[in-house]
């Protein structure tokens, strides 16, 4: 491929890739809404449900490194098509489960498969796209697209359950991957590293079980608690970490080239990343109940709701894609950060009987600075790395924020949660449990508890988001506008 700009080929191709980033993050929400019909059809039990909602999740994050090493070594595309076969095929077992032991070995293959998909299509967007300004674009849509799977799972969940069965919630996916393979290889370039060495089996083990290890501990203590187990869980998961970061130092083919950490525009993207996706998801846990428990909102009613902060956002990712080119990076992301900021600090002002457009502002402002800052990391964390690295760049920066949204669902909902007991301490545990007792008291004052809970997290958020604008002004203010001007400083 020339390099050069991109032409209609390269745009058409880009929805190729986007369309299975939508349906790989629709697929951690979808069942929020099948859950229920899951259980009175399969019987599940208690353990066995929370593992029919976590292993797509544990399989995606703990093998996005290994996948995208993989990539480059084998090919991108050809890895993108395997995958997508695998996903579609995944889909069709999940639909037709026939237990719960199935299927919770069903959800674990599509996030196996779809641990293929993301860092592939984010890798391959570098190879289609050479001109900076198109490239930020590409990879605007490209976040655009995960991010609106997300928003849009619980609602394209609830109106199938409304007309079929909780099967349909996985055939959705089957259309879109037959889409891809019939496409792909006509519009997407390969693209192999052809000095890659042997695949490190031993670094692919190690960073499978590091990742898996601190994910499932801070999952554990955001719902637990302290406790051992998890605490445990996450010390063992570090130690497993720095052994996987040593042997890639060392190795002479390792999954991850670890210098590319002394970069300060890299390690800067990936901070950033972790802290921003730390605030984002750790916010949405909260405003998502504020629609439900507290405005008495049904899931489906809440879940359309959300869509109204798609505006807000589309606007912010426009004024940030005419920009890139003509202001710093630096400049953009913090800006991005203080938009993050200043949403949080509306969030601060909720009260059980605020207006609902209050809520919907601080979401929407959330979700447009969290877009704005994290399709320019990516871009960063892309180009910081030589193309037949970029694969495992790309699993980095996905890895990232998968970490930091675990961190921002323990942490900040470990904060809600005190708050809440020291405001009730006597009362049900949760919201959810003092809204079914039906006592009008006792659930005013549980509402009162919880949002104060959510306006203390959201101070936290907003003190953070404030401090990493600072810092991501600081390492990345070194990085020129465009390339040109980088070749002449």
């Amino acid at each position: 491929m020339v390099e050069g700009r991109a032409g209609r080929g390269e745009w058409i191709g880009l929805a190729v890739l986007v369309l299975p980033c939508l349906l790989v993050s629709m697929d951690v929400s979808v069942l929020f809404f099948a859950l229920p019909f899951i259980s009175a059809d399969l019987q599940p039990s208690g353990t066995e449900q929370l593992w029919i909602m976590d292993v797509y999740g544990f399989a995606l994050a703990g093998l996005l490194i290994t996948m995208g090493a993989l990539g480059d070594r084998i090919g991108r595309r050809r890895l993108l098509l395997v995958g997508a076969t695998a996903f579609g095929a995944a889909s069709v077992l999940a639909a037709y489960s026939w237990s719960p032991e199935v299927l919770i070995l069903t959800r674990g293959l599509l996030g196996v498969a779809g641990a293929t998909l993301m860092p592939s299509t984010l890798s391959l967007i570098r190879a289609m796209f050479h001109d900076p300004a198109q490239r930020k674009t590409a990879i605007a849509l490209w976040t655009g697209g995960l991010t609106l799977g997300a928003t849009v799972g619980p609602i394209v969940g609830g109106f199938l359950l409304d007309h079929f069965w909780w099967g349909s919630a996985f055939l959705i996916n089957v259309p879109a991957m037959v889409l891809l393979l019939v496409i792909g290889p006509f519009l997407l370039p390969e693209y192999r590293n052809p000095a890659a060495g042997r695949f490190d089996l031993r670094g692919a083990l190690l960073s499978l079980a590091a990742v898996l290890a601190v994910i499932y501990g801070i999952k554990k203590l955001a719902v637990d608690g302290l406790a051992p187990v998890p605490v445990a869980a996450v010390v063992v998961g570090l130690l497993l970490g720095a052994v996987f970061v040593q042997g890639q130092r060392t190795g002479r083919s390792p999954l991850v080239d670890v210098a590319l950490f002394r970069v300060r525009a890299f390690s800067g993207a990936v901070v950033v990343n972790v802290v921003a996706m730390f605030c984002f998801i750790g916010s949405t846990f909260f405003t998502t109940q504020y629609l439900q428990l507290v405005l008495g909102m049904r899931p489906f009613t809440a879940a359309l709701w959300s869509l109204a902060a798609m505006p807000l956002i589309i606007v912010a990712m426009t004024v940030t894609g005419i920009l890139a080119n003509r202001v710093r990076v630096a400049t953009l992301v913090a800006t991005g950060l203080v938009v993050l900021a200043s949403a949080f600090a509306v969030l601060t002002q909720l009260t059980p009987s605020s207006p609902l457009w209050l809520v919907l502002l601080g979401a929407g402002g959330v979700g447009a600075g969290v877009l704005m800052t994290t399709s320019l990391t990516s871009d960063l964390m892309l180009t910081a790395a030589p193309a037949e690295h970029a694969g495992a760049a790309s699993a980095v920066s996905e890895t990232a924020s998968e970490l930091g949204g675990a961190l921002g669902m323990a942490i900040l909902g470990t904060i809600g949660a005190a708050i809440y007991h020291a405001d009730l301490p006597a009362g049900p545990s949760t919201l959810g449990e003092a809204t079914a007792t039906g006592d009008s008291a006792l659930i005013a004052a549980a509402r009162e508890a919880f949002t104060h809970g959510l306006t203390v997290t959201a101070t936290v958020t907003a003190a953070v988001a404030g401090l990493l604008a600072v810092f991501a002004y600081r390492s990345l203010r070194h990085i020129p506008v465009t390339e040109k001007e980088a070749v002449e400083v």
